[in-house]
């Protein structure tokens, strides 16, 4: 299927109910549709070639929604770009994507401005919001056709662009299908339960795959209804839920964690909540077990993937309780195996990398040949991510391979020891990384944000460490922190923790 079908087939089944609410605004499928229509015509007739580069620069808003399905119909390919990007950062990723078209949000002028003429490509400018100096957006458009451009387009064909959240250095492009794309918003329809009745919540950035192909696009899928959030609080989440009807959403641990420790929460202002969906950073126990308590008519699902391979494990309410720390199992529609260094699946119990196959997985890093080819081993699509099955099939992170130090010969996992300090009340996060050390080669340090009003020592850390894990593994720098470093969908950013420390140092794995 073609993305541009997914909003065809439900204008086609839902022509006058609202396909996004945005603050007080709301577009019906039809006029979605027949906006996506006019859009794509309208970068047909600027010459924009099939496979050509369009950036998106915005934050939640309708017109996100036109410019996805309209780029998506004219063949072109949609390179959605972080809002929290700097100038510099804007250029390297505006050139090292080919990005010719840019379309942008008013309130990212001064950004835009800074990087004209040095991508040299990019030569056309769209405003999005309050007129200015550059082309308007509804200028741009209004006046095209208002038919489904007819192209010949396949589902192989390249479609969207997204760049990772640059954990471990320079963000790197993810060029996806549309058949890519479809699989996952399948996965994500049939795994969480998704419907026509349902009223999503899209409440973290489009830019991200989170938001715009894990659940914008399924939302579209079945006909249901997106309310947009341009900018987050528990507070304008809860005045979302209550003013839309929202029904489902899918959030960030951290995002989670806010609502249910929020001092002014409310269980009634949440009436209507019924799906939460999750993933992108490990979910304290401590966050779960709140939500179980106090919003239980809220089913949990918990999901594991990456940009590059779309959703690969689900994890459905019913099995919380019992799976507490699991990821889930393989979806339904995807291929996953459990790999050693040399491709071959491992047995259940055994550690190995999580990979991944099929019509699911990423097309290429894009003008990245090399680290394309690195992403594969033996017919697998690698994750970077270490990892057990139990004997029921269901998959327990064991941690980035990445991140896995080796202190006096002995293999060490970061997550091990930050599970172990989670166990404590007081902590609300942590993240574990090894830093240099001249008798071990390398050493667990640990950095901890405290919940609010908590008090913890450094001592009382290391003697419950001391008391759950090996003394080897036991963290030898304790840091309290205000906050920690974030990619947008909530990771935290270790190598922004760790590389000071290695700075002027080699380190070995």
């Amino acid at each position: 299927m073609l993305a541009g079908d997914m909003l065809r087939r439900s204008a086609e089944r839902f022509p006058s109910k609202p396909a996004v609410l945005w603050q007080d605004q709301s577009i019906s499928y039809r006029e979605l549709d027949l906006a996506a229509n006019r859009l794509a015509h309208a970068l047909i007739n600027a010459g924009i070639a099939k496979g050509e580069k369009v950036g998106m620069l915005c934050r939640n808003r309708i017109e996100y929604a036109i410019v996805f399905f309209g780029a998506a119909r004219s063949g072109a390919v949609l390179v959605n770009i972080s809002t929290l990007y700097q100038a510099d950062e804007l250029a390297y990723v505006l050139e090292k994507a080919d990005v010719t078209t840019l379309f942008y949000e008013d309130v990212f002028q001064e950004k835009v401005d800074a990087v004209r003429g040095r991508p040299p490509m990019l030569k056309r400018f769209v405003r999005i919001g309050e007129a200015g100096g550059d082309l308007a957006f509804e200028a741009f458009h209004q006046n095209e056709s208002q038919d489904y451009p007819d192209l010949g387009l396949k589902p192989e064909d390249p479609f969207c662009m997204t760049y990772t959240g640059g954990t471990t250095g320079r963000p790197k492009g993810v060029l996806c299908s549309h058949l890519n794309r479809y699989i996952t918003a399948h996965t994500v329809a049939m795994e969480e339960a998704l419907d026509e009745r349902d009223v999503v919540g899209i409440v973290t950035p489009l830019f991200h795959v989170a938001a715009l192909n894990i659940m914008f696009q399924p939302a579209v899928l079945v006909g249901a209804t997106s309310t947009f959030l341009t900018k987050w609080s528990p507070e304008a989440f809860g005045d979302m839920v209550e003013e839309t009807g929202m029904t489902a959403a899918f959030m960030v641990p951290t995002q989670i964690s806010m609502v249910v420790s929020d001092k002014g929460f409310d269980p009634a202002r949440y009436a209507s909540w019924r799906k939460v969906s999750f993933a992108g950073a490990p979910m304290p126990d401590w966050v779960q077990k709140e939500m179980l308590q106090h919003l239980p008519d809220v089913a949990m699902t918990q999901i594991y993937g990456q940009s590059e391979l779309g959703v690969l494990t689900s994890l459905r309410s019913w099995y919380v309780r019992d799976k507490l720390g699991s990821v889930g199992r393989q979806a339904y529609n995807v291929d996953v195996a459990l790999v050693d260094p040399q491709g071959q699946p491992v047995g259940p119990g055994e550690i190995g990398e999580i990979a991944s196959r099929g019509d699911n997985v990423m097309i290429e890093y894009y003008n990245e040949p090399e680290q394309t080819a690195a992403f594969w081993r033996n017919g697998w699509a690698l994750t970077g991510d270490l990892a057990i099955r139990d004997e029921d099939g269901f998959i327990f992170l064991v941690d980035r391979a990445k991140d896995m130090m080796i202190s006096g010969g002995e293999n060490v996992y970061p997550k091990e020891i930050e599970d172990a300090i989670y166990e404590l009340d007081a902590v609300a996060e942590c993240a574990v990384f090894g830093i240099p050390d001249d008798k071990w080669g390398e050493v667990p340090a640990a950095y901890v944000l405290l919940r609010e009003g908590a008090e913890l020592s450094e001592e009382a850390i290391v003697a419950h460490c001391e008391k759950k894990l090996a003394r080897f593994k036991r963290p030898r720098l304790i840091k309290f922190v205000s906050d920690f470093p974030k990619t947008p969908i909530g990771k935290i950013q270790k190598n922004l923790l760790r590389d000071k420390y290695w700075a002027d140092r080699e380190k070995k794995i």
